[in-house]
């Protein structure tokens, strides 16, 4: 938490202003070694949390971990699933049970890259849910959706338990 102390001065007014808050942008810090055979380890500064990737098949790797390009898929998919976990929470709505499949196509044209991150989530909430909305405008508005090329093709499909279904 900081805490602040600063002086002001409004027309005749002068005093101080203390601010104190946590909310201020935070930098997190991921270690990379290279450990040989298109492997790495990588290591979150915080929690010292490891996971190693390995490349693709298709790009000379042996495939027996994430790529680095499965884990923006991986990220678009938890992403969602955090912000609204977030705001179900703060409002008492149970999301377990909630699914989220994202399916990543690459393209080599004009230079390898992820083309499409198709998203499916399958909630366990009724269709007529009155957060329903809201819940669906979070999952498109999360970080790492609004950090993606916008070149690249990013459609989501929301399923709702009981056949409510809709596609953006």
């Amino acid at each position: 938490m900081l805490r602040a102390i600063f002086p002001f001065t409004l027309g005749l007014l002068t005093g101080y202003c203390l601010l104190i808050t946590d909310y201020f942008p935070k930098m997190v810090t991921i270690s990379i070694d290279y450990l040989g055979g298109l492997r790495c380890e990588a290591t979150h500064g915080p929690s010292q949390t490891k996971l190693l990737t390995d490349a693709p098949v298709d790009n000379h790797g042996k495939g027996e971990s994430f790529s680095p390009t499965d884990l923006v898929a991986t990220a678009l998919g938890v992403c969602m699933s955090t912000v609204m976990g977030i705001f179900a929470e703060k409002n008492g709505i149970d999301l377990r049970g909630l699914k989220v499949t994202v399916q990543k196509e690459m393209t080599q044209v004009p230079v390898r890259r992820i083309s499409r991150l198709t998203v499916q989530l399958v909630f366990p909430l009724p269709p007529t849910h009155p957060h329903r909305a809201t819940l669906e405008r979070i999952a498109l508005t999360c970080p790492v959706y609004e950090s993606l090329h916008p070149e690249m093709e990013k459609p989501v499909t929301f399923v709702w338990a009981g056949g409510g279904e809709s596609n953006r």
